[in-house]
């Protein structure tokens, strides 16, 4: 008899925020193939779900993050084993990227390799203090393919992403503020608790323009200005047809706080 499959992430609910938790400490939450379509899974749930409006992405334990692929496992890998986990890391930073919700990470600790492209798939980062992020893959004859050689640059500029990722370097959450990939740095006591906060007060946005302003900003990047300015204005056509955009001009003019719909 099969022993039954170990449960890598968890997903909490609370109000209209989602918390997925990498729930593998032992192994430094290292991605193995089984966590991977784990991950995928859960987040194409919460990001079919009406009724999440924000989803914070975490991990369990106290020494890292994640520290990216799991190279003991990786060890005994044929070259067909290794396209065979490509396509389970593709779907999952696939599904990371396609979540249309917002999506918050709280970093701590070694966020190194894969691990550091979730933190780069995800919209705003906060991070511990003893935070130390990374693109290693070079050191070890690899190069960032979860989508590192394309997020990095475009987040902290080509020059920089390249000295990076040439030389595996590590940095620091507060080299992170500066390069503006980091929203706010934290003790590691208030990690959790900041994360959230930054969630629900996203919540008080309506969910219908915020997941319409994720979607304009991730088109349009990269593209020439008069099709961003088109993505732009595709994405206002559905927002301005939407409910919660009658409800929060009704609510500003009566000073209230607005009920979104959702809608």
């Amino acid at each position: 008899m099969s022993s039954p499959q170990r449960e890598l992430v968890a997903v909490g609910k609370e109000d209209h925020i989602a918390t997925v938790t990498l729930v593998r400490p032992d192994a430094l939450n290292a991605l193995s193939g089984e966590m991977a379509g784990q991950l995928a899974q859960a987040l194409d749930e919460v990001g079919r779900d009406p009724d999440i409006w924000v989803v914070v992405l975490t991990a369990a334990g106290d020494k890292a993050f994640c520290v990216g692929a799991d190279l003991k496992e990786r060890a005994a890998f044929s070259l067909e084993d290794f396209y065979s986990n490509r396509k389970q890391i593709r779907r999952l930073f696939g599904s990371l990227r396609g979540v249309p919700q917002p999506v918050v990470v709280a970093v701590f600790g070694y966020a190194l390799g894969g691990g550091f492209e979730l933190v780069l798939s995800c919209d705003i980062v906060v991070a511990a203090e003893d935070a130390v992020m990374g693109l290693p893959e070079a050191r070890v004859g690899l190069l960032p393919a979860g989508g590192g050689t394309q997020l990095f640059p475009r987040k902290v500029g080509v020059a920089r992403a390249k000295d990076l990722i040439f030389r595996g370097r590590r940095f620091t959450a507060e080299e992170g503020v500066a390069m503006g990939l980091i929203a706010k740095v934290v003790a590691r006591g208030d990690l959790d608790r900041e994360a959230m906060a930054l969630a629900q007060d996203i919540c008080k946005s309506s969910p219908v323009a915020v997941r319409a302003a994720k979607r304009s900003i991730d088109a349009g990047f990269g593209v020439d200005i008069d099709r961003g300015i088109e993505v732009e204005n595709d994405a206002w056509k559905g927002v301005i047809a939407s409910n919660d955009r009658a409800e929060g001009i009704a609510a500003f003019n009566d000073k209230r706080d607005p009920q979104w719909s959702n809608e």
